[in-house]
């Protein structure tokens, strides 16, 4: 199976968007950081490269999607506590992110998200049971 994932998200202004995500507690790998792309650090073995969009349309002869109109991708990152979800959602909202919708509490799943300065949806959830039978 895998070991690592790299998620791809083309970004307008990357200095701004490495310092919305710094401003949430996160950092990069310099190793894989350049002025064309970030590596950012989400746990272990997980990373989100923030690519410049001229960088990002190398990899692909399809156009970007804008993801302030358009939906590509949901990215869902598992959290520790509700506190967590809604502390990270509080400093992306302080940091310029915007917060489309109100938490979603399922009893065995609280969940609740923001989009970053380009509007990729950032959904975060704490797991503190099993789901019931359906």
């Amino acid at each position: 199976m895998h070991k690592q994932i790299f998620v791809n998200l083309a970004c307008k202004n990357l200095p701004a968007s490495k310092a919305f995500f710094e401003a949430l507690g996160y950092s990069f790998n310099p190793q894989f950081t350049s002025e064309a792309g970030a590596s950012l650090v989400l746990g272990d073995n997980l990373y989100a490269m923030l690519l410049t969009e001229e960088f990002a349309k190398g990899f692909t002869a399809k156009p970007l999607v804008d993801a302030r109109t358009a939906t590509e991708v949901l990215v869902c990152l598992s959290c520790e506590s509700r506190e967590e979800v809604d502390q990270l959602v509080a400093r992306a909202a302080a940091a310029g992110g915007t917060v489309p919708r109100q938490p979603v509490d399922h009893g065995f799943m609280y969940g609740h998200g923001f989009e970053d300065l380009d509007g990729h949806i950032w959904e975060l959830v704490h797991m503190s049971g099993t789901p019931p039978q359906a």
